[in-house]
């Protein structure tokens, strides 16, 4: 497990975590950071999928802003820095840096398969982006924020993707659930699921939504997912 460096294409360059597996081939994950930066948590998921044999890759996108941010949820204070950073957020430079990230890593030693992305938060949203604008081969969002606003773009979506949806996510709306939902149902190739009476991020082990059963049930859920579309 190391940290890799990555040339961003207008210039640049960002650091990404990088998780192998141990029999040194296979397919390739992009994991793709919360508003909390390439912390403790996005590694030690870098490693779980390293484990079950993937490579697994976690870009800073928050590096020109400010490079190498780790922070947690655990106080007012990061929260705070957090949502400044996600409101300083470029998102079209972000897809630009998520390509990029695609692009290094389909080159890598090693990587003999396809490659996916699976995001968080911000990071969802950005996984359902990376299935609109991207080459990526399969994509798995986790209660994205805001994707009802780029819902013009689902026709792009010719890769299969898998949605994961918080049914009482404080940040994604009822009636934004519903748009997505509806605007999807005719598309083959996404998959959606709502886990109903779960708040946002609860899958993030130590947060304060967390929930065991249905974090193991979208895990599972996406493990699936990924061994079908990335073999």
């Amino acid at each position: 497990m190391s940290d890799v460096t990555i040339q961003a294409g207008d210039g640049g360059s960002f650091s990404a975590y990088l998780a192998t597996p141990a029999g040194g081939k296979g397919a390739a994950i992009v994991v793709i950071q919360e508003i909390f930066g390439v912390n403790a948590n996005m590694r030690a998921l870098c490693d779980g999928f390293a484990a079950k044999g993937y490579f697994a890759i976690c870009p800073d996108l928050f590096w020109r802003q400010e490079p190498g941010v780790q922070i947690t949820d655990q106080s007012e204070a990061e929260w705070k820095k957090a949502f400044e950073l996600y409101q300083g957020f470029n998102e079209t430079k972000g897809i630009e840096d998520l390509a990029a990230t695609l692009a290094f890593i389909r080159q890598y030693p090693g990587v003999t398969g396809k490659v996916g992305t699976v995001g968080f938060c911000l990071g969802g949203k950005l996984a359902y982006l990376t299935a609109t604008r991207t080459d990526a081969d399969a994509s798995v969002s986790y209660y994205g924020v805001g994707i009802e606003k780029d819902l013009g773009e689902a026709s792009a979506i010719v890769k299969p993707l898998l949605m994961h949806i918080a049914g009482s996510d404080g940040f994604v709306p009822a009636e934004a659930q519903q748009k997505i939902r509806d605007t999807l149902a005719n598309n083959a190739l996404v998959e959606i699921h709502t886990y109903q009476g779960r708040d946002h991020a609860f899958t993030r082990i130590g947060g304060a939504h967390y929930h065991d059963e249905d974090a193991k049930r979208a895990h599972a859920r996406t493990d699936a997912f990924f061994a079908k579309n990335l073999a």
